[in-house]
């Protein structure tokens, strides 16, 4: 049943975001072939058009995976569609289970659709030897293989996204446990959900810098850090953030379990 509730939310989701991702493609490619043309300033001032629209294009993408993602929530959990859902024979934890895959889903093909679209719009080799430079050097000043170096990188943008995904998740079924003002709860314990997590991240490096001197340099010097003490950080923001969605997930599905107020 668990297969049958994602495949609804990720046909609900998907919807309006096949949109945005042909959208931005489109205005990629645009931008990409009339910036071949050259001695045109008609041609150049469109392609500058298309690059912003194409940014903008991107930018909504992951504003509206995250809103399309809680709205489906809402919508199926707590509005009218929720009379349906709850008299089917699942488990509260498959709903839940079901809208977080979905979300983490469609985070990840519109990140790679913006991936995508950087590089229809931005290509040239001169522009790939700068990439490849400015990351090879950040690299070997952490110590690292530039490969592993993108890919952590790319990955803690995604478990970024993932976990203010999940926190307006979690701020949804709090607020929602509310007779009142449910949306505006809503937005509030999200919010709240995510600063919480992040102000426990800065209290967990403040604690371990007392033990450090290294870390402590992070707070009270503006030298740059050793190479130790950056993987340290990245490898340790990855697995907070990991730590973090996990903590939420259950958290999520242990309130659902309380019980739903179906509006």
């Amino acid at each position: 049943m668990l297969g049958k509730l994602l495949k609804y939310d990720l046909k609900w989701n998907y919807k309006p975001l096949l949109v945005f991702y042909g959208l931005a493609i489109l205005f990629s490619l645009m931008a990409r072939g009339l910036s071949e043309i050259e001695n045109s300033l008609l041609f150049t001032i469109i392609g500058q058009i298309c690059y912003a629209v194409s940014i903008a294009m991107m930018i909504n993408i992951i504003i509206n995976n995250l809103m399309r993602c809680w709205a489906r929530m809402v919508r199926n959990v707590y509005k009218d569609e929720s009379y349906l859902t709850h008299t089917l024979p699942v488990r509260k934890k498959d709903i839940f289970s079901a809208k977080v895959l979905a979300g983490i889903i469609t985070m990840f093909t519109s990140i790679l659709v913006i991936f995508i679209c950087l590089f229809i719009s931005y290509y040239s080799p001169e522009n790939m030897n700068g990439l490849k430079l400015a990351l090879t050097t950040m690299s070997s000043t952490i110590g690292m293989q530039t490969s592993l170096f993108v890919a952590i990188f790319i990955g803690i943008v995604f478990l970024e996204f993932v976990f203010m995904l999940i926190s307006g998740y979690l701020g949804i079924i709090l607020g929602h446990r509310s007779n009142n003002q449910k949306v505006i709860k809503s937005i509030i314990f999200g919010f709240l959900a995510f600063m919480v997590m992040s102000i426990t991240s800065v209290l967990i490096l403040f604690i371990m810098a007392l033990f450090n001197q290294e870390i402590m340099n992070l707070f009270n010097t503006v030298a740059e850090p050793s190479a130790d003490t950056l993987r340290f950080l990245i490898y340790g923001g990855s697995t907070l953030y990991i730590i973090y969605i996990i903590i939420y997930y259950f958290l999520g599905n242990k309130l659902l379990k309380k019980g739903i107020n179906v509006d």
